[in-house]
Parts: structure tokens; C-alpha cells; sequence
């Protein structure tokens, strides 16, 4: 099966008695219920499972059910044998979001302390917010996303010993090897073309077919692009509208989303969408970038609402999008190809996954940088720039961006295919593939108490 650094942290949870209900949130098909069937079965002699979507689309027995009692007769009916001591039974509320009320229940189950319980859903942060009565202090939620590249590297035989080799050579900002670098940029260019979708690693894994993984791809984003279940049809076509034009404003120069090519309509603005915009990031299809003009640490208190981007939440399904079949424009590095758009919908998931939140330097006069993220150890915002051809060392917008004495930078990255870590003045440039080790230790999204 495929590693997922998420096990961890759900048998750590599970182990440690916590009194929280372990909610885990994240777009379809990116894994959850099979790590968690995985785990839960492995560590409990009695693991039910109840899916409330087809429990929505069947019987309906938790539709109305209020109370610890009802739900418990509820359970009883599918699995009464099972519902054993707390420490040996594990329930599993999957597709939590079909019965928003069971949300607010999950805090009176706490209380009762009977069994173990863990759920899962997506479209969570919507459902949550439209939850009469939040449970606090009852759920840890956290996020899980499509397999990052270093999990794709254990997925193709690497091991511990390897990637903590990989991990010690970019704190040490120390070059690999050539035979080392193209091993690991190899594997890096097949990610881009598979990407994290666990259906579609493991066809690739299985069969090595690109027609195979791409079938996959494009019946996900076609799944992902069809469904806004819980919107009425207006709403639902320009969620798809809004969907089906990011990979198209990926290959702009500004790659940003303009109001009016929404619905084609002069005098719309980003309020008439927010909604839209809402349901595509919280179903966790896509990944937005703010702007920010003034980068003052923290971000978060000088971002845009105006300016945005916005990213497909896989680079697999991106790249079949927009290369279909053909794996060479991306294996064999063709010079004519701009693989820019890729590039950096690969850096704004591994980001992401890592827990930053994604920001982009926009400023009329001075240009753009591709990404801003918080420093927590300087207090000042680090800015990476993305660069997919030779000219890496060609980046007039990030000049400027760190010679300005106002904006406090401390250090700056450049990402791109060159084998060599070199250090000019406060920029390092290092390989694209070291993306995967930009771990925010400090504020990691995918871990928050509610």
C-alpha cells in the first residue's frame, strides 16, 4: 500500500486517548476513508464503518437522529455485535458532511466516552460554518491532500535512510551528486506527470501506462468539476466555469482570475463569486494565492481580496490537461515546452501540504514573485521564485523585491531543474525538488484545534 505520512499522526492521536474527535477533512478521492479503514482496522478488534452519503442515498437511519441513544440504535442495527468495550471499538463516521447535524452530536458522543470514534468528509470549513452549534474544544480537524513528492519517493522505492540523506542535503545546502540529481529529478518529472491521486500512483505504479493514469485523471477532474451537490444549477455553472478556466489562466503571463471572464459580464468583481470561490478551496479541488503588496510580516494582515490565483489541487490532473497522452513534452525536458504553469502548481501544493498559507508579490511598477511565505524564525517573509527553463538566474522582480530595504529580507529562494545549490547574496537557488522539505513547523494548517 502507499505510505502516507497522515498515518502517523491518526494512530498518534488514536494512541494518546485524546478526549478530541479526530475529523479529517480533504477533496474526494485523495485517500482518506482507505488510510483510515487501514489504521482502524489494524489497531481495533471491532471497526465499524458507516458511510453517511449512501446512508443519504439509501435507508436514511441517521437522517434524523439527534441523540447519543439514537444514534447508538442507529449503529446497532448495522454492526450490534460490534459495539464492544471503547478501547477495542472504533466507529467511523465517513462523508460526515451529508448529516451536518452529526457534527454537532459528535461533541455529546465525546461526553459520553462510550466508544472511539474518528471521522472524515469533505467540504468540511462550509459545513462547519453553517453548523448551528459548533462543537468545541470536542474535534481536532485535520486537512490531508494528494500524496506530496516525498511520499511519490516512497511510493518508487526509496526509503528512510535515502530521504533523511536528501533532508540532510538541503539543511546543509549541499549539491547532489549528478547521477543522484537526475535520479531524483527523473522521479520528480514522472510526479508531475501522475501526480498524488492514489488511484493514479498506483496505476502508474502497476502499469507504468500513461493512458491508464491518465483516464484516471480526467474521470477525477471530471467528477471534481461536476460536483457541487449542495448548490442550485445557477450557482453550479459557474462553479465549473471558475474550475474549467484555471488551467487555461495558468498559461497567462499574470495566471491570475479576472471577475468578468466568469460569466463574460463587465462590472462583476470577486464579491459576486465568493461563494464559488468558497466551495472550490474548501472542497479542497483548488488552492488559492492572495496577493500582497506591502510583504510585512505576518502575511496574512496585508493580503488582497482582489487579486487572485487560483490552482488546480493536483499537478497530474494539470498536466493531462494540458499534455494529454504525451509524456515526453515533460520527461524528455523539451526546450519549446513551458512547463512554468507545473512548476508552480507543483511548489503551491507542496507548500500547502506543509503548512503555508500561499501568498504571491504583486506590485504594478516592480512585477511579481511567484510565492511568499512567512518566516517565523526572522519574522520577515521569505519570497520563492519559480523557474522551469535555463534562465533560472534571470529574475528582475525578485531583485528588486530584496534589495528594498522596507521589506526586511532576510534570505530568498529560487526554484528550478539546476543541479547545483549556489548562494548570491541573500538568494539561494536550489533544485526543485527540495520543495518537499519546506516544512512550516511553526503554523501547520493541517492540524487545528476546534
Amino acid at each position: 500500500m502507499l505510505f502516507r505520512k497522515i498515518e502517523h499522526l491518526i494512530e498518534d492521536h488514536i494512541r494518546s486517548g485524546s478526549s478530541k474527535i479526530l475529523l479529517i477533512d480533504g477533496a474526494r478521492q485523495v485517500g482518506k476513508t482507505y488510510i483510515i479503514r487501514h489504521v482502524g482496522q489494524r489497531l481495533f478488534h471491532n471497526f465499524i464503518e458507516v458511510n453517511m452519503v449512501e446512508d443519504s442515498l439509501g435507508e436514511r437511519l441517521f437522517a434524523n437522529t439527534r441523540t447519543v441513544e439514537d444514534f447508538y440504535l442507529q449503529i446497532s442495527m448495522l454492526a450490534g455485535n460490534k459495539m464492544k468495550a471503547k478501547e477495542d471499538t472504533l466507529i467511523f463516521i465517513d462523508e460526515i458532511q451529508a448529516y451536518p447535524h452529526l457534527l454537532t452530536l459528535l461533541k455529546f458522543l465525546v461526553s459520553d466516552d462510550k466508544y472511539t470514534y474518528i471521522a472524515s468528509g469533505s467540504l468540511l470549513g462550509i459545513t462547519l460554518a453553517q453548523t448551528t452549534s459548533i462543537p468545541m474544544g470536542s474535534i481536532r480537524k485535520v486537512r490531508m491532500f494528494p500524496l506530496d513528492f516525498e511520499e511519490f519517493l516512497y511510493a518508487n522505492g526509496m526509503n528512510d535512510m535515502v530521504i533523511s540523506m536528501l533532508q540532510s542535503k538541503f539543511q546543509k545546502l549541499e549539491s547532489l551528486d549528478e547521477e543522484k540529481h537526475n535520479k531524483v529529478m527523473g522521479l520528480f518529472r514522472k510526479y508531475l506527470l501522475t501526480g498524488g491521486l492514489p488511484d493514479a500512483v498506483n496505476a502508474f505504479l502497476d502499469s507504468h501506462n500513461i493512458q491508464r493514469v491518465r483516464e484516471i485523471q480526467n474521470e477525477i477532474h471530471d467528477y471534481y468539476a461536476a460536483d457541487a451537490s449542495k448548490y442550485d444549477d445557477e450557482r453550479k455553472l459557474k462553479i465549473r466555469r471558475i474550475y474549467d478556466l484555471i488551467p487555461s489562466n495558468m498559461e497567462n503571463k499574470k495566471k491570475r482570475i479576472f471577475a468578468q471572464d466568469i460569466e463574460g459580464k463587465r462590472g462583476k468583481t470577486f464579491d459576486n463569486y465568493q461563494d464559488e470561490f468558497e466551495y472550490l478551496v474548501s472542497a479542497g479541488i483548488a488552492m488559492n494565492v492572495q496577493a500582497i503588496s506591502n510583504p510585512v510580516f505576518p502575511l496574512a494582515e496585508s493580503e488582497g481580496k482582489n487579486l487572485l490565483k487560483m490552482y488546480l489541487n493536483d499537478v497530474g490532473i494539470l498536466s493531462s490537461i494540458l499534455y494529454g497522452n504525451n509524456a515526453r513534452a515533460i520527461l524528455d525536458d523539451v526546450r519549446s515546452i513551458n512547463l512554468g504553469s507545473v512548476y508552480e502548481t507543483v511548489v503551491a501544493a507542496e507548500l500547502l501540504a506543509h503548512g503555508h498559507k500561499l501568498f504571491y508579490y504583486d506590485n504594478r511598477s516592480k512585477g511579481e514573485v511567484d510565492y511568499l511565505i512567512d518566516d517565523f524564525d526572522s519574522l520577515s517573509a521569505i519570497p520563492i521564485e519559480v523557474k522551469s527553463g535555463k534562465d533560472y538566474s534571470i529574475h528582475s522582480a525578485l531583485n528588486n523585491f530584496v534589495a528594498n530595504a522596507d521589506y526586511h529580507i532576510k534570505k530568498a529562494y529560487v526554484l528550478s531543474n539546476n543541479r547545483k545549490i549556489t548562494c548570491k547574496g541573500k538568494i539561494i537557488y536550489l533544485p526543485i525538488y527540495f520543495i518537499m522539505f519546506f516544512q512550516n513547523f511553526v503554523k501547520d494548517n493541517r492540524n487545528l484545534i476546534i
